[in-house]
């Protein structure tokens, strides 16, 4: 299986390789196989960003297993691992905050519509608790129906102790387009 990785620095080069284990700067975007080795290449791909940004080790897992959590449903829930269908992923630390993005080419999701995982009914389900984790270990997440398929934007705002070496009170806004 080949990977496509596609980098955009921020001097508006593109770089293409095949590998997401070098460490990159810039925005990484990529598509891959609707398989759980892809969802261990996102999340290594997270895991490389939150030790870049200066992320201490529990906040940067929390993040990765945020990002996994997301992923595992691109590829379970979403594409219903059909060979045919890709995740795609994106990376990028703005300096204020790190944004991933992660979409599958599935039928759609309503995030209105998952059960909340802490109901009486539900605290025994084996499943439904990914959109619950991700919500609690991240500062904004975002829904967008692609028709096919959702996109999850992901953000954790950094702090100067992160890396971010900006004023705390300047205003954190995030421009995502």
């Amino acid at each position: 299986m080949r990977l496509f990785l596609s980098l955009d620095k921020p001097d508006g080069q593109k770089i293409e390789a095949e590998s997401l284990t070098e460490p990159q700067k810039g925005r990484q975007s990529f598509k891959l196989a609707s398989t759980m080795d892809s969802v261990a290449e996102v999340e290594a791909a997270a895991e490389r960003m939150t030790q870049s940004a200066g992320l201490d080790e529990d906040e940067g897992f929390r993040v990765a297993m945020a990002v996994r959590e997301a992923a595992v449903n691109a590829v379970l829930h979403g594409n219903g691992y059909d060979p045919s269908k890709q995740i795609s992923a994106s990376f990028e630390n703005n300096g204020k905050s790190l944004i991933i993005t992660i979409a599958d080419e599935g039928e759609g999701l309503d995030p209105e519509k998952i059960p909340d995982p802490l109901a009486p009914e539900n605290l025994l389900r084996g499943t439904g608790r990914g959109i619950f984790l991700i919500r609690s270990f991240l500062d904004e997440v975002h829904f967008r129906q692609l028709h096919p398929g959702t996109e999850l934007t992901l953000v954790k705002h950094l702090s100067p102790a992160a890396g971010n070496h900006q004023d705390a009170d300047a205003p954190q806004d995030l421009d995502t387009k």
